[in-house]
């Protein structure tokens, strides 16, 4: 088995994250919109949401929009009580209350060990434990599609370089949107990985110039 993409349910799940963010002033809705897109897109089933403090609720807003097309279901990951009645506050101002049990908290380790069979995972990576979230993911039958937020341009191979023994990275994306998203598909069985620092080509090809530049990504 393996994600299936289907462009008709990420549209939908786009439109009605656009329509669901229209009246919110919050930081990271261009980002929150991709999110939605592949949510519905890949027809997620369990969704995680690692969670900064100090992050916005347009990510949940559009995950919550997004989960209905798949009958899917969104959790929220924090370390600790405080960052959790935090998360639940920004949502109810956003008006988009949430119920309690779809917030976990807890050492990263101990809360992913619970959710079992990931579609997709959002997580923030100004969060301290964002690399110990990344090895503690398991993926579902299918794989999974993990989105790391505010990730930036790393050096180091970015989150296929985090990533524990034996995960099989089948492709990795990196995105300028906000302060930066890459986009990792997990797969499942056997088959290549790109490994931990293993360098890649990467085509640009600017959009204003149309110029086109190749660099090497290590």
């Amino acid at each position: 088995m393996k994600l299936v993409w289907c462009p008709e349910a990420a549209s939908k799940a786009f439109v009605d994250a656009v329509k669901a963010l229209a009246d919110c002033d919050l930081e990271d809705v261009s980002v929150a919109e991709l999110v939605s897109a592949l949510t519905g897109g890949w027809k997620a089933q369990l969704i995680v949401e690692a969670w900064a403090h100090d992050a916005s609720a347009a990510i949940g807003i559009a995950l919550r929009a997004a989960v209905g097309h798949a009958r899917g279901r969104h959790v929220c990951v924090v370390p600790d009580k405080q960052s959790a009645t935090k998360y639940v506050d920004a949502m109810r101002r956003a008006g988009a209350p949430v119920e309690s049990e779809s917030v976990m908290t807890g050492e990263a380790e101990e809360v992913m060990r619970e959710l079992e069979g990931l579609d997709l995972m959002v997580v923030d990576c100004r969060r301290r434990d964002a690399g110990r979230i990344l090895r503690a993911a398991r993926p579902g039958p299918r794989g999974m599609v993990v989105v790391c937020k505010g990730s930036g341009r790393r050096q180091d191979g970015g989150a296929a370089g985090v990533f524990g023994a034996g995960t099989r990275v089948v492709r990795s994306t990196y995105l300028a949107i906000g302060t930066g998203v890459e986009v990792v598909h997990v797969g499942v069985g056997k088959g290549p990985s790109l490994g931990r620092g293993r360098a890649r080509w990467i085509r640009h090809v600017d959009r204003c110039t149309k110029e086109e530049h190749v660099f090497r990504r290590r």
